[in-house]
């Protein structure tokens, strides 16, 4: 809303006619009523009209406060004068900065006794309506709007819009949609302001599928507007739906709407939700190269996990090793061993997992059965026979840590070595 407004002098003195030189407008273009008939345009007393024209005079010079003050002695004669000078009032207030609430005044007054020709009465209806959205009255502005409209039998989409703004910041969600809903009806050309407050009105309701298709509707109306593809992704995830949420995401990053962190953070995660991790890892290692995102232990962490997912365990293992290097946690250097483990890298395993039980790893006992693996695939034999000692102690893998020791006692003395 703007702050103030500013009318035109004629706007402001619409219907002196005779008493100034601006014409007056016809009074049929106000109302389209079924039926109606033009009535007679009322003009102001002579004795006002002169008082008028010196207040016109001053407010074509830009003396709005002088023009004020002559309208403020007029002492009008008869009902008319008196709703047409409180009008008149009431218009150059309201383009004063501050004087919203003292301008409603004066123009409330002048339509209560609906003395005023018809296209002053209808616009100062829509003027209150306005101005009471300005000053945050908005019961009063749809009660003023509403009034406009079954005065003037009219629909315009922008009271539509406003009356959708009024009920949204007057806590009315649910009748948002319907004058959202008409003003979408009434518009010759596409204006997002509607769609938005009746896709407002739905997510506030946590009416998630509505609320998906109007913003499907923005991407199809608005298709170069970034926020309406970001904002559709989201919603797709709300509803669940991640495969249209990807797509959506997608298609947002090949046309380069996604600027923002937590925009590439989401597209990666739905890589992974959507089964394609190694997309997911391959996008995060690129903006963590670019700058965008932080190349910090949680990150790598992150690209880790993806890469292991797509069962590239070596290079899970090298951004785990990058992580522990950050952070000093056992539980990277773990994660580094198990999947050097499993990529047959022993002694790079060996090394990760020594590392995560100088550190404290939680449960000891497995990270010692996993050095016990890698060193008997390592040919190790006396230290895989020293860490299965250690995994027997822990509840939790000794029946496999059992399992195991005949087994290493075995080897060792097939190829020669006392344990």
């Amino acid at each position: 809303m703007m702050k103030t407004f500013k009318m035109s002098a004629i706007a402001l003195v619409m219907g002196v006619g005779a008493v100034t030189a601006a014409p007056a407008m016809a009074q049929s273009s106000a109302i389209v009523c079924p039926g109606y008939e033009k009535g007679k345009t009322t003009l102001v007393g002579e004795r006002t009209g002169k008082k008028v024209q010196k207040a016109f005079e001053a407010y074509n010079e830009d003396k709005t406060n002088e023009a004020l003050d002559i309208l403020y002695d007029i002492e009008p004669s008869d009902d008319f004068d008196k709703a047409y000078v409180g009008r008149f009032i009431g218009n150059l207030l309201a383009s004063q900065e501050g004087q919203g609430t003292k301008a409603l005044g004066y123009l409330r007054d002048a339509v209560d006794p609906k003395v005023l020709n018809d296209t002053e009465h209808a616009q100062t209806l829509k003027l209150i309506g306005d101005l009471s959205m300005q000053e945050e009255k908005y019961t009063d502005a749809i009660d003023m709007y509403q009034k406009w409209m079954d005065f003037t039998c009219k629909e315009d989409a922008d009271v539509y819009t406003r009356m959708a703004q009024a009920y949204y910041e007057s806590g009315q969600l649910a009748k948002m949609v319907e004058p959202a809903d008409n003003a979408i009806r009434l518009l010759e050309e596409p204006n997002k302001n509607p769609y938005v407050l009746k896709m407002t009105s739905y997510y506030e309701r946590k009416m998630y599928p509505e609320t998906v298709e109007v913003a499907r509707q923005l991407v199809q109306l608005f298709p170069e507007n970034p926020q309406w593809w970001i904002r559709l992704g989201f919603f797709y995830m709300l509803v669940e739906d991640y495969k249209l949420a990807l797509s959506t995401f997608d298609m947002a990053y090949l046309q380069g709407f996604l600027k923002k962190e937590s925009e590439i953070k989401t597209l990666s995660q739905l890589y992974a939700t959507n089964g394609m991790p190694w997309r997911a890892a391959k996008l995060l290692v690129k903006y963590v190269d670019s700058g965008l995102l932080e190349d910090d232990a949680e990150m790598l962490s992150n690209i880790a996990n993806s890469f292991h997912q797509s069962k590239n365990y070596e290079t899970a293992a090298n951004y785990y090793g990058l992580a522990a290097q950050k952070s000093n946690d056992p539980e990277h250097y773990r994660k580094k061993g198990t999947l050097l483990l499993v990529a047959q890298d022993y002694k790079g395993a060996i090394n990760a997992l020594k590392n995560a039980l100088e550190r404290g790893a939680e449960s000891p006992a497995s990270i010692h059965f996993s050095l016990m693996e890698a060193n008997f695939y390592a040919g190790n034999f006396k230290e895989a026979y020293r860490h299965v000692q250690e995994a027997k102690k822990d509840r939790a893998v000794r029946r496999n840590a059992v399992a195991w020791e005949p087994y290493i006692k075995e080897k060792a003395k097939n190829r020669g070595i006392e344990i």
